[in-house]
């Protein structure tokens, strides 16, 4: 039986090409082995097996994605920056909005680096950003009390008197009073929330302190990006002509 070879040696002699060359096409995912893209620089290859170069392949230096999901209920987005984040299992080329517009390849580079930005607490559920971008991080890290968000929050009970004037502006978070906020009704158990520089109870809190209970929170904004009409669960890439 002949014997198998690195892939990024084969394509190194298809081309031809210098080996490092080969290993930025192959890690580019402009590299398909029987009809399959292959991403991985030691796959190996038997003589037999078809290799092929895509027509539109570059040697550009990849640039870095975003990525949003829709988070479900029960998993856990608290702690931003982990390392093995529950969530990147969501993050597959299945799960994939079907109306993504983005022209990208889902490719296994796209997941390397990914820092999960503006975390949301186990129990709420709606849009998350993951960034490979610089850029995209900085906005959101350095500069996050100055984006606003806009949350969707289900309650019970009764509100108390003066109650969505409070919720507005007048009340206080540990300690310190709460800037101005905007909150109305959207129907008779949901409010909206759009703010900024929000804190890990926050929401849940200022609705105790007016006669409410929270029953779910979902963010569908952040900044200038909505969730839109992304599902539970799916993602899609942020596009070129959106910005936080």
């Amino acid at each position: 039986m002949s014997e198998s070879i690195r892939l990024a040696k084969r394509v190194a002699e298809m081309l031809p090409c210098s080996r490092r060359e080969a290993e930025l096409y192959i890690e580019g995912g402009w590299v398909k082995v029987d009809g399959q893209v292959v991403e991985v620089v030691g796959y190996r290859v038997q003589p037999q097996q078809q290799v092929e170069l895509l027509s539109d392949a570059a040697l550009d230096t990849a640039e870095p994605v975003t990525i949003l999901l829709h988070k479900p209920i029960g998993v856990d987005a608290s702690v931003d920056g982990a390392e093995a984040n529950p969530l990147l299992q969501f993050i597959t080329p299945d799960n994939r909005a079907a109306d993504d517009k983005s022209e990208l390849t889902s490719l296994q580079r796209h997941l390397r680096d990914l820092r999960m930005l503006m975390p949301l607490v186990i129990s709420a559920s709606g849009l998350l950003v993951f960034s490979q971008d610089w850029r995209v991080v900085r906005k959101l890290v350095e500069d996050a009390d100055k984006v606003e968000q806009e949350y969707v929050v289900e309650v019970t009970g009764e509100l108390a008197p003066n109650g969505l004037a409070l919720l507005n502006h007048g009340l206080t978070w540990n300690g310190k009073p709460l800037p101005p906020i905007k909150v109305s009704w959207q129907n008779e158990t949901r409010l909206r929330f759009a703010l900024k520089g929000v804190q890990p109870g926050q929401i849940k809190g200022m609705c105790e302190k007016v006669g409410l209970t929270v029953q779910s929170i979902k963010r569908i904004r952040i900044g200038r990006v909505p969730m839109a009409g992304l599902q539970p669960g799916k993602w899609r890439y942020l596009l070129d002509s959106e910005q936080f």
